[in-house]
């Protein structure tokens, strides 16, 4: 029994077995996008280069969480220590206006090509390559090429999420032509091919990020949209723009910890919840204990208020960053916290975000990490796919609040705001940690307890990935199924909802640095993760690998 485990109020067994490697690591939720990425540092690339191919890699074996036509964050650390966030994020169309959902049928908000947002993601991870990577766009998308040419085995994982999904996606005919046969969705263990959207992939390869945001691509995407009643144009194409900015920086118990900022909620309000818990001893009182739970689900419920009226686009609201992450704040938020009784808390400053997203996470030998979360919103996005590229867009307007005259409200040009949290933890200076996951909402709260899972409770990188997790924004509390009855009837004596759920967000992907040298991969069991670790090295010097035969 582990020291954590002799504290905790719940146990649990792990399900995936971590991987150890010197010198490199690749954790994606598909192992096809891993082994794509390890096929970069095995060739020479980094990081970037690594995590760049596994992304594209997803987009075809993880059709259902991210594409081309999506949004989302690039958080990389280089050697130097320093941290690099690009915001591919997606916004909304120019011809659109704060009214346009405004008492009409909801799911024109979230299915079919109105919902579409301008993407921006090829526009990051384009930008990641040349400030970061040593390989061409060209390199690194071969593997996603031939993933989507020669086809690849779909997953259970992906059976069941074309089931969930079924009946919006038999609305599209270009769509249900590949994950549906006869109008039921594919069994696990079919080839998925998707011949157009390899042929749009080597149009990127030629042409980089241009060919969706200025060339053919584009217009082709663009008209099929139209089509479709969709108002993105290639103007707004032409117009989006991937976004440098600075990560957000914080402390833990003496860990730094980097995360992105607005407008992403993810890195300030994990900040501003592990603030508010760092004056209380967590590791006494144990992982999984009702009043180690009481206290995370007060952390969010004030996480969540706050979030709802200060976290947007920096560019259209004014975000309180500073004041968000700081300790004094947390002090005084702390002071109405009550450790026997539920509240409700109301914003300390005078949406529906999807759970289905991908994450991966990467290091190389030589200090470098990229830790990306990138998604098309919800499952397949807007449930269509565009015909003539084989690219299925984002559902991003979802997120915005049809109301005028609100932080979240839709203005043109304005920035998806996000839950995304990819993080990076540093100890002395050097890397420590780094993580995220998938689950819209509810990435931010997965986080903020995997790193109390590593620093307070001292789990394994294993045990902190896959532990089970809780969550609420004020109402119900969702428990995953690890936790007892006994806990939740703890917590709804203490004025809380418990409701117990299947899972909590979705598969999370972490890499932790030993004092050896070795970084440790682990995925969870909320998706079809796979860490691919790289050990060995170069020859040692002077080896003659083919010595002349003895004369005889």
């Amino acid at each position: 029994m582990t020291s954590w485990q002799a504290r905790a109020g719940t146990t649990f067994s792990t399900q995936k077995q971590p991987a150890f490697g010197a010198r490199g690591m690749v954790v994606t939720n598909h192992p096809a996008a891993s082994a794509a990425g390890a096929q970069m540092l095995a060739e020479g690339g980094n990081a970037v280069d690594a995590a760049v191919a596994a992304i594209l890699a997803l987009t075809v074996c993880e059709p259902m969480m991210v594409g081309m036509f999506g949004g989302g964050l690039m958080h990389i650390a280089s050697p130097d220590g320093s941290h690099d966030v690009l915001d591919g994020m997606a916004t909304c169309p120019l011809n659109s206006r704060p009214e346009m959902f405004e008492g009409r049928d909801p799911r024109r908000q979230t299915l079919g090509a109105l919902s579409v947002a301008v993407p921006g993601n090829l526009l990051a991870w384009e930008a990641g390559l040349k400030r970061h990577g040593r390989f061409s766009m060209a390199d690194v998308i071969e593997p996603a090429i031939r993933l989507a040419s020669k086809g690849f085995e779909a997953s259970g994982y992906l059976h069941e999420c074309i089931a969930e999904t079924a009946a919006d996606l038999r609305l599209d005919a270009t769509i249900a032509r590949i994950f549906l046969a006869d109008g039921a969705p594919i069994p696990a263990g079919t080839r998925v091919v998707n011949e157009a959207l390899a042929d749009s992939l080597r149009a990127v390869a030629r042409e980089g990020a241009a060919a969706l945001h200025e060339g053919d691509l584009g217009t082709s995407a663009s008209i099929d949209l139209a089509r479709k009643g969709g108002i993105i144009t290639t103007d707004d194409l032409a117009a989006a723009r991937m976004i440098r900015r600075e990560a957000v920086r914080g402390t833990y118990r003496g860990i730094e910890v980097y995360g992105p900022p607005p407008p992403s909620a993810g890195g300030v309000h994990v900040l501003q919840m592990l603030n508010l818990l760092e004056a209380y001893d967590i590791a006494a009182s144990g992982f999984g204990t009702p009043g180690t739970l009481h206290l995370i689900a007060e952390a969010l419920k004030m996480a969540f208020a706050d979030r709802a009226v200060a976290t947007a686009d920096p560019a259209f609201v004014d975000v309180p960053v500073a004041k968000l992450i700081s300790k004094d704040y947390a002090a005084e938020r702390r002071a109405f916290l009550d450790l026997a009784r539920a509240r409700a808390w109301s914003p300390g400053l005078q949406a529906m975000e999807s759970a289905n997203t991908t994450h991966i996470t990467v290091a190389d030998h030589e200090g470098r990490i990229a830790c990306c979360t990138h998604t098309i919103n919800s499952l397949f996005g807007a449930k269509i796919m565009l015909p003539e590229s084989g690219l299925i867009p984002n559902n991003y307007m979802a997120l915005f609040d049809p109301r005028p005259g609100l932080a979240q409200s839709i203005e043109p040009g304005k920035r998806i705001t996000t839950s995304m949290s990819p993080l990076i933890l540093r100890r002395d200076g050097k890397p420590y940690a780094a993580l995220g996951l998938p689950g819209g909402l509810r990435i931010f709260a997965s986080t903020f307890q995997a790193v109390m899972n590593l620093i307070d409770h001292g789990m394994s990188l294993q045990e902190a990935v896959e532990a089970p997790r809780l969550w609420t924004m004020g109402g119900p509390v969702e428990m995953e199924g690890g936790f007892s009855a006994g806990t939740r009837a703890a917590l709804e004596a203490m004025g809380h909802q418990p409701v117990a759920m299947p899972h909590v967000a979705g598969g999370m992907g972490a890499i932790r640095w030993h004092a050896d040298g070795l970084m440790e991969g682990a995925s969870c069991w909320r998706a079809d993760g796979a860490p691919v670790a790289i050990g060995g090295g170069p020859a040692r010097s002077g080896v003659r690998f083919w010595p002349d035969a003895p004369k005889a």
